[in-house]
């Protein structure tokens, strides 16, 4: 079996992350984790807080509380989220670590002696209110290219242009908000990235088309455009400090990292943070050095981040000429928007992660945005969209028939699993769909293709209900008692096999659907073709018991109480 390295995109420290956030990275690549280990691969799935840059500082100012102090706080937050919503992280790291720091500085020291690091005097903002130099993110205007009016010097949210603050319109400080800003000369590191850009698009053909073409085409968007010489340093007070056994003066000045830079080395970061907790079982070169065979790495994020992993980040890598492993699969999403618009924290726009759970089990909402993840193109949260949506898959056509198979044959026949008639030919046509549809859900998770994955699993859990209606039990027992036990002890191996595949997408109500049964020794960790097709894992007079329900059908009242306090309109 091959060892698989994953990653999602590092949510930022700054704030709690809204669903658009979750579906576009750490959720897909913990459905992914999640079936890869039951298909017996060894797999290793990092994240991280990314605690560096502008955002953070401003933040921690705001609050009135050192940085690294307002990150230790933030992280514990977001990660308590991303427990509940069941995210089986192997570690979640932190990008401030002592890890990070130390890699991405010798990765820079590779980068200079190998001549792709060159110091450069540089036209910078300085504000003279604030008396001091602006990182890009420290400076706000107008996009030249939208006319968005809140764009960052960096990067404009809006159209997601990369930028340079002298770019901005109207450019403003956003520690004082003053205007009265002059170009002043300093120093910065840059990244050569022309002189790389050659083997950067040797390797984006050597991969690119195992990768969905929403980041394929990015990458080979900005190669084609030409990829420009990045400076890689900031005046900050936080950050990973510039060495200064290389770089004396830099570091005297206080030079830190760009945040783009040191973060997807955090990747790499995480990894040893994890290590370094168990050394002598684990081994972080393992799963980042080229000569290790036999890792596959797939990366897991949004549109926004594509150019920064799949040029800024191989470039560095491949500029150190050390055999680092790069990714082999970029998956990347779309965005989730909410009524048309974009989610916002200041209109009270949109879901955001602590609300969520607040509302509702994670469950509710793992499968709602996988269901839908914005794989093709943008899609749209609404609530009338997420209510149907769990009234008909989650409450009716999965919980409703766990429920009604159970309870029956409870009433009727106690409370194992019955004997009944030998399987017949709907039992027989029954596994052989079983069978084909788990191959087509195995298909598609294998292909990183969640809606159709989704379709596949709700396919399955729609096959049982026909199965039922067929049977009819609740009429087979009154002239057919042994054929109505057969009905349902087949009923409950199916809902047996729904809880293993669907663990991946609903993992607390895949647990509670297999503790249903007592099943000694139950083990297993996916389910066969032969398995599928002759539906007899859970044998006859097998103790078993109805859990509670495991979906709850919204209601209108539901539904108008989360569009008054989430609000439910179409963007202006």
């Amino acid at each position: 079996m091959a060892r698989h390295l994953i990653t999602s995109a590092l949510p930022y420290i700054n704030g709690i992350k809204h669903l658009g956030n979750m579906v576009g990275s750490m959720l897909p690549a913990d459905v992914y984790s999640r079936y890869l280990r039951q298909r017996g691969h060894e797999v290793l799935y990092i994240c991280a807080t990314d605690e560096h840059g502008t955002p953070a500082e401003l933040a921690a100012k705001e609050q009135g509380v050192p940085v690294d102090e307002f990150c230790t706080d933030a992280h514990h937050q977001q990660k308590a989220i991303y427990d509940g919503f069941n995210l089986a992280f192997d570690y979640f790291g932190r990008s401030s670590s002592p890890q990070n720091h130390e890699i991405t500085q010798e990765i820079a020291r590779e980068l200079k002696a190998n001549g792709f690091i060159e110091e450069r005097s540089i036209r910078q903002v300085y504000s003279i209110a604030d008396g001091r130099f602006l990182p890009d993110r420290y400076i706000i205007g107008t996009c030249p290219h939208c006319g968005y009016d809140k764009a960052r010097g960096d990067q404009c949210e809006n159209c997601t242009r990369v930028l340079d603050p002298t770019d901005l319109i109207d450019a403003r400080s956003a520690i004082s908000g003053s205007s009265d800003l002059e170009v002043r000369e300093t120093k910065h590191l840059f990244l050569l990235q022309s002189a790389l850009a050659g083997e950067v698009e040797a390797w984006v053909d050597e991969r690119a088309d195992n990768w969905p073409v929403l980041a394929s085409s990015i990458a080979r968007k900005w190669l084609t455009e030409g990829l420009h010489d990045r400076a890689i340093t900031r005046d900050l007070d936080w950050g990973v400090p510039v060495p200064a056994d290389t770089w004396p003066d830099l570091a005297a000045e206080g030079k830190v990292f760009y945040v783009w830079f040191d973060a997807p080395i955090e990747y790499i970061g995480a990894t040893k943070e994890w290590a370094d907790q168990d050394p002598e079982n684990r081994d972080w070169r393992s799963w980042w050095w080229e000569s290790d065979a036999n890792v596959h790495y797939t990366q897991f994020m949004g549109k926004d981040n594509v150019p920064f992993h799949s040029v800024m980040f191989p470039a560095t890598l491949l500029g150190t000429r050390a055999p680092w492993k790069k990714v082999d699969v970029i998956k990347a999403f779309n965005w989730l928007n909410y009524y048309g618009g974009k989610f916002s924290t200041s209109q009270r726009r949109g879901v955001f992660t602590h609300d969520a759970l607040d509302i509702l089990p994670a469950d509710y909402w793992r499968y709602f945005m996988m269901a839908n993840a914005p794989e093709s193109d943008d899609s749209s949260f609404t609530w009338e969209h997420f209510t149907a949506t769990v009234n008909k898959d989650l409450a009716d056509t999965l919980g409703n028939f766990v429920n009604r198979v159970l309870s029956f044959s409870k009433k009727r026949f106690g409370e194992e699993v019955p004997a009944g008639a030998e399987p017949g030919e709907a039992e027989t046509k029954l596994g052989e769909e079983i069978a084909r549809l788990l191959a087509e859900y195995e298909s598609q998770m294998e292909a990183i293709q969640f809606r159709k994955a989704a379709a596949a699993l709700r396919a399955l859990w729609s096959a049982g209900n026909s199965y039922l209606e067929e049977k009819a039990p609740w009429l087979e027992i009154k002239t057919n008692p042994e054929g109505a036990a057969l009905t349902l002890r087949t009923a409950m191996n199916l809902i047996h096999l729904y809880a293993v595949v669907s663990e991946p997408f609903i993992p607390t109500s895949a647990k509670k659907m297999r503790e249903a049964f007592s099943l000694e020794n139950d083990t297993a960790t996916w389910v066969t073709q032969e398995e599928a097709k002759s539906l007899t894992t859970v044998p006859a007079g097998t103790p078993f018991t109805i859990p509670p329900v495991l979906f709850a059908k919204l209601t209108d009242e539901d539904l108008e109480s989360y569009k008054e306090r989430f609000g439910g309109e179409s963007a202006a």
